[in-house]
């Protein structure tokens, strides 16, 4: 049996405009809420290793977890991050990485 489907939410800022904030909502497959929330930190880290150096977005891992891209000038306050069980409220068989 496959591993369920995870959504972290992180709460994110905009360093250049005072009060701009929003939330960065990653998903893929995970055993726990913990690894869940490791994951979409290193998916992270890693989108944002190759765009400081020029390199193309790592779109997707054998896991599934990926993003879509990087916005320079938010910071994540992964302090404040959740994760749980995607909710599938489009009905449709899987998710993708949104940036909301």
């Amino acid at each position: 049996m496959p591993l369920p489907y995870f959504e972290v939410n992180v709460p994110m800022r905009s360093t250049a405009q005072t009060g701009v904030h929003g939330l960065h909502v990653f998903t893929g497959r995970a055993d726990s809420r913990s690894s869940a929330l490791r994951i979409a930190h290193e998916v992270y880290d890693a989108v944002r290793a190759a765009t400081e150096v020029g390199r193309e977005v790592p779109h997707g891992r054998p896991d599934g977890w990926g993003a879509c891209g990087f916005r320079p000038g938010w910071e994540l306050d992964w302090t404040a991050a959740t994760a749980g069980r995607w909710a599938n409220l489009c009905r449709s068989t899987e998710p993708s990485n949104l940036e909301l």
